[in-house]
């Protein structure tokens, strides 16, 4: 993990002597004589060094070289490259301010010494010096220039151990009795190894999370199906493979099957791969390659692998989704954590080997049920926890007590290491930019649905995110993430309509074993009313429950982030002059009122996130946060920006607005932020909204040229051509929202063109007869993928029109339409999985025609108060998984219950309040 501090801090400095801060720093730091005019030469001589510290620390984890000896020089490494971060900061501060007011020296001088926690320069400069002695400290004590001994024998040490590892059984030896809960997966690999499927050579993979079962489920069909192979093997190849190791294991095996001898030794890696062809080319074969970490990897070995057209086999597990792609079509099997009864009967059956029918006695049940909770369907922990429980006595102290240390008995316990092992081989292999990025989703509570949008704002705001090319920070960090996705780090919760990651979430265990990593590194601490003092050194701090006596001090050096949920705090956190460097301050959901004015001199302030809170105005100093990229304060009571906002240039997202109808069925239920003057000069600025239309701001619109996602509200008939103009400039655009003043108002949208095509489209209000015949609409059918119609109240059906946006995924009507009939033809929507026809007062009949809908997924259908009979067609929707309809007339209801579709899993209905 020292990797990813160095990897942080390196990036930091790279950008503090960047040629654009250089520009306009280095004529007044040139006038300074000494140790201040140097800061940009010293400070890149230091990055050098921590480069080739960190290559040292990434080649030394790789080659298993970690000693105690080692491990707390890393240690020492890391708290030097925190202390090398705080510095960093303090001199962006200190060049930022000078650029922004264009001052001399002298004035500079004047504002370093307000607050008085910050730096001067001279300062930065003696902190520096300290660090480079440190750092020739830290190169005596640790020769890492030197060749590290016996390196060429290192690989092949690792190599053998880490195959010792992965052999079939190594998971304790789960005798086919004890299998649970896979019978599907091994019903399609057997179905995969059939020869009347075909006598083609085809690749099988599996893949999941480390400890979900892959390796042991192929082990149960490869002691079953192996003899009706002429050759087979197995083999793991995991991260440290070696080409001529793989070609020498598989050979062997296949000579010492065929009861010859071979000493493979001597031969190069072309003359065995040429032996390996030609041993194949006759057999029928099956080969398991075990714990594939890359793509590339794969295909190497792949390619001696001939086709002999005789039904031969390859079968791979992984843990990355784009490993397993390399499979053959419907043959990619995703393993997923044991469902909670299959996870139980395992435990019992480990935990209870000698008791009848492995019955928990009803005394431990409790404790039983907590352990199993925590293992969250992996079969790794339960069966390794099982059965050590199973040579303990049976009483709830013995096991209360296990459970209570259960995270330090993985840790410690030599018996279950081999867990922790496995399951921290991902993380140990994560390039050193993910790292951070894993580690910061252990901050948030257990089973916490964990939105794409803010982890990503969260992410670029700590600084991990490097830019690549010319992609937005943003985009790259969403990258990340669906890196960390595809190597089962991180499991997806929700998708969007078209397939977008919405949400994820971490599996408990890796998650408690994250937080260990966390407080080992000093990366972060998790707090709650069971813990009480957070550690000194954590650069992180997330309280997951709190009462108001118990307040956490959060004064501590050092620390960037402060993340409450869930908590019963009713005032602002106090921060001391030892929080200067905090970047995030994340407090949504807290019932705090007033936010302090000393807020405004936490100069390295990134993130500000005060959604729904009882904040009503920010104060005044907000303006002096010049680094602030992201304000979010959704559903709270502010709506105003302090005057002198326009300062505020860094900012890349401003989310405000308040609801103020929860049901959405009045007009106006949503209130605005009002624009400030200088907010069209933000040119970083990617989201806003929801922000009130002004003759101004919309004439302005346009010079927010990164902007991506817009929310405008307030619009009247007279903005409608400059609006449509300023749109048409913004290249980035990708999310628009357009909200009429009210119900009354007629949008003009007849000549809206857009330079960038939208994903998503709302439109709040009427608008004119022209409007779907626009440019926009005939260029974005392709691309548009939702379209949201509110208030619109269209005589004409909209739906015949929408019909021709091809690749729609998602459509919400509501208070569309005064019509009385909808009807979806056939072949309409083919891509659309999810319908909301909502607030239609007239419509009282439905009908889904054979072929239309075809990938529907979830159907609401609420406030339609004359609807009494259900759609006609519902049973065409074999894609179905949900039907809610809610505030419905009753006889709608009694409808339903009488012919409700047996195919839809889901299905709920609710009637208008007050009718029965």
């Amino acid at each position: 993990m020292a990797e990813a501090a160095l990897l942080l801090v390196t990036t930091k400095i790279g950008k503090a002597v960047a040629t654009e801060t250089l520009h306009y720093a280095r004529p007044w730091l040139t006038k300074k004589a000494g140790s201040i005019a140097e800061l940009p030469t010293n400070m890149t001589l230091i990055k050098n060094d921590l480069e080739v510290i960190q290559a040292f620390i990434k080649d030394t984890g790789g080659k298993g070289l970690i000693d105690g000896v080692t491990e707390t020089w890393i240690g020492q490494v890391r708290r030097l490259a925190y202390d090398m971060e705080d510095i960093v900061d303090q001199y962006m501060y200190v060049v930022g301010k000078h650029h922004q007011k264009g001052s001399k020296w002298s004035y500079v001088k004047k504002i370093v010494k307000k607050p008085q926690y910050l730096f001067t320069l001279d300062e930065i400069a003696t902190a520096l010096e300290r660090i480079n002695q440190a750092l020739i400290r830290l190169k005596q004590n640790k020769d890492w220039t030197q060749p590290i001994a016996g390196v060429g024998d290192v690989y092949a040490t690792n190599y053998d151990s880490q195959q010792q590892l992965y052999l079939p059984g190594h998971d304790y030896s789960i005798s086919d009795d004890e299998l649970v809960g896979i019978d599907k997966n091994r019903d399609i690999l057997m179905g995969s190894l059939n020869l009347e499927k075909s006598l083609d050579l085809q690749t099988i993979a599996l893949w999941g999370m480390g400890g979900i079962g892959k390796s042991t489920l192929v082990n149960n069909v490869f002691r079953n199906e192996a003899s009706n192979f002429e050759c087979r093997v197995w083999v793991s190849v995991s991260q440290s493979y070696k080409l001529d190791d793989i070609w020498r294991i598989m050979l062997k095996e296949i000579y010492s099957k065929d009861q010859k001898a071979f000493d493979g030794e001597k031969l190069t890696c072309a003359e065995l791969q040429d032996e390996l062809k030609e041993t194949l080319k006759t057999k029928r074969y099956l080969i398991i390659l075990d714990d594939v970490w890359t793509a590339e990897a794969f295909r190497k070995i792949k390619g001696v692998l001939v086709d002999t057209k005789m039904g031969s086999r390859i079968i791979i597990t992984t843990r990355s989704d784009e490993v397993a792609s390399q499979a053959d079509d419907g043959y990619k099997i995703k393993v997923e954590p044991l469902e909670k009864e299959d996870a139980w009967r395992l435990f019992c059956r480990k935990a209870f080997p000698r008791t009848e029918n492995h019955i928990c006695p009803l005394a431990l049940r409790k404790c039983g049920e907590s352990i199993v909770e925590k293992c969250d369907g992996l079969p790794l922990a339960l069966v390794s926890i099982g059965s050590i429980l199973s040579l303990k006595e049976q009483n709830d102290t013995e096991w209360g007590l296990f459970e209570a240390q259960l995270i330090s008995e993985l840790n410690n316990n030599s018996d279950l290491k081999h867990v922790v092992k496995i399951l921290n081989l991902s993380y140990k292999y994560l390039p050193d930019d993910l790292k951070s990025c894993f580690l910061y989703c252990a901050m948030f509570p257990e089973d916490h649905m964990i939105h794409r949008k803010r982890l990503i704002r969260l992410w670029v705001a700590e600084g991990f995110i490097k830019q690549n090319g010319n992609c937005s920070l943003e985009d790259v960090a969403e990258g990340y993430l669906r890196e960390l996705v595809r190597r089962s780090m991180l499991h997806v919760v929700e998708r969007n309509s078209f397939n977008r990651i919405k949400c994820v979430r971490m599996h408990d265990l890796v998650r408690e074993l994250a937080i260990f990593q966390s407080k080992r590194e000093s990366f972060g601490t998790t707090y709650d009313d069971s813990h009480g003092v957070m550690q000194v050194d954590s650069r992180r701090m997330s309280v997951l429950q709190c009462k108001n006596d118990t307040q956490p001090s959060v004064g501590q050096c050092g620390l960037r982030t402060f993340i409450a949920f869930n908590t019963s705090m009713g005032s602002f956190p106090w921060f001391s002059s030892e929080s200067k460097y905090l970047a995030v301050l994340e407090l949504s959901g807290l019932p705090i009122e007033t936010v302090p004015n000393s807020i405004g001199e936490l100069f390295n302030l990134r993130y500000l996130g005060l959604n729904k809170t009882k904040v009503k105005v920010l104060p005044k100093s907000v303006v002096n946060l010049h680094n602030l990229e992201t304000l979010s304060l959704r559903g709270a009571d502010c709506l105003y920006l302090p005057r002198g906002s326009k300062k505020l240039k860094s900012l890349r997202h401003i989310i405000m607005g308040k609801l103020l109808d929860q049901s959405w069925l009045s007009f106006k239920s949503f209130e605005c932020m009002e624009p400030f003057n200088g907010l069209w000069s933000f040119k970083n600025l990617q989201t806003l909204g929801a922000v009130r239309a002004s003759k101004a701001f919309v004439a302005k619109l346009a010079s927010l040229s990164q902007l991506r996602t817009l929310s405008i509200s307030g619009v009247r008939g007279i903005h409608c051509a400059q609006l449509c103009d300023s749109l048409s400039k913004m290249h980035q655009l990708s999310v628009l929202e357009i909200i009429a003043i009210n119900e009354d108002e007629v949008l003009q949208l007849e000549i809206l063109t857009l330079s960038n095509r939208l994903r998503k489209l709302c439109l709040y209000g009427r608008f004119s007869e022209g409007t779907f015949k626009s440019p926009f609409f005939s260029s974005n059918g392709d691309v548009l993928h939702k379209i949201s119609l509110r208030w619109s109240q269209l005589s004409e059906n909209p739906v015949p029109r929408l019909s021709e946006l091809s690749n729609l995924t998602e459509i919400v009507l509501s208070k569309a339409y005064t019509g009385q009939e909808i009807n979806f033809q056939p072949v309409w929507f083919p891509n659309v999985k999810i319908l909301f026809l909502l607030n239609l007062p007239h419509v009282n009949q439905i009908c889904i025609h054979e072929g239309a809908l075809v990938r529907l997924e979830e159907l609401v259908i609420s406030d339609l108060v004359v609807l009494r009979d259900i759609p006609t067609g519902l049973e065409h929707l074999k894609s179905l998984q949900e039907a809610f309809f809610r505030h419905m007339h009753p006889d709608f209801d009694r409808n339903l219950r009488r012919a409700i579709p047996e195919h839809i899993p889901r299905v709920y209905c609710t009637i208008r309040p007050g009718e029965a």
